[in-house]
């Protein structure tokens, strides 16, 4: 309905590239690419372009989540910015590799959109640590008043 919505936000690769910082690098890996074919399904681009470029990027989220300790709100901003230039440049070198007729995204475009994943994935990573630490302490609490004498 938006043409220019599926150019700003890719929820898929945030998506894949905030579980590859908790999880191991075979999860991530499957991970993006179940976020890159689903991506690929929806959008109606050639089947498989956002599959194998999601699928490098979680798995280098994971890898680098278990060599870097990334926790930071603005970590996790710069990573996310970068997983999406990152892709977008596999995408645009397998599109000329293996299309005839290649689309070199604007990279005003490519520029916003690692502006605004990025915040999007910030932003989810920020509730994400707020909601764990609550349910900890509400479960810390309930806890607490359980006594066996």
């Amino acid at each position: 309905m938006i043409p220019h919505f599926v150019l700003l936000f890719d929820v898929f690769l945030v998506l894949a590239v905030l579980y590859g910082l908790e999880s191991s690098s075979l999860a991530a890996l499957f991970a993006g690419l179940a976020a890159g074919l689903l991506h690929d399904s929806l959008t109606g681009t050639p089947f498989g372009l956002y599959g194998f470029a999601d699928t490098l990027i979680g798995y280098g989220a994971a890898r680098l989540a278990q060599r870097l300790v990334i926790q930071r709100p603005t970590g996790v901003l710069a990573l996310v910015s970068f997983a999406v230039v990152v892709q977008q440049a596999i995408v645009v070198g397998l599109e000329f590799l293996l299309l005839p007729a290649p689309e070199v995204p604007n990279p005003l475009w490519v520029v916003l959109s690692a502006g605004v994943c990025g915040l999007l994935g910030m932003s989810i990573h920020v509730a994400s640590v707020h909601w764990r630490r609550s349910s900890e302490a509400r479960r810390r609490g309930r806890m607490g008043r359980l006594r066996l004498g």
